[in-house]
């Protein structure tokens, strides 16, 4: 009977010193990782480098090439009166994807404003409809263009 309180306080020594390994392990293993990705870290004549990322500034009416920078669109009459009202609320890709003729436009319009709260445009309405008409019309073809020059072959079983 006198050896079990003595097994039990030998296994919970060897516990102890299993969890000390086990702890030691990880904190030098932190280190080594730490140091691996600064290896700087330990050389008190290393210069420190702060990389600070400056934005650029970029005009927000720069217009290059006959393109908006900054929306993508078209440079033509009507465009700053397209990007105050319709990039306020949404890209300027949506524009662009679209592409409807008058009747749609307007439809849109009507219907941004009825359920999107688009403030009334007044005259600027007609102003930005000509510019998405004249700028981005329908396409007249489908999704893609019709194959030719195919050179077609017969299956056989």
């Amino acid at each position: 009977m006198s050896k079990e309180p003595s097994f039990r306080s030998n296994v919970r020594k060897v516990y102890q010193m299993l969890f000390l390994v086990f702890a030691m392990c990880v904190v030098v293993g932190g280190g080594m990782i730490y140091l691996m990705v600064n290896p700087n870290a330990l050389d008190p004549t290393a210069p420190y480098e702060a990389v600070v990322e400056i934005p650029e500034v970029i005009d927000e009416n720069l217009i290059e090439n006959g393109i908006h920078v900054r929306t993508g669109l078209v440079e033509a009459d009507g465009l700053m009166e397209v990007v105050n009202n319709c990039t306020a609320c949404h890209s300027a890709k949506i524009v662009t994807q679209n592409r409807m003729n008058t009747e749609r436009w307007n439809a849109t319009i009507v219907w941004m404003q009825e359920t999107q709260n688009l403030w009334d445009l007044g005259k600027n309405q007609e102003i930005i409809v000509n510019y998405l008409v004249t700028n981005y019309p329908p396409k007249k073809k489908g999704r893609r263009e019709v194959l030719t020059d195919i050179d077609w072959y017969e299956l056989t079983d």
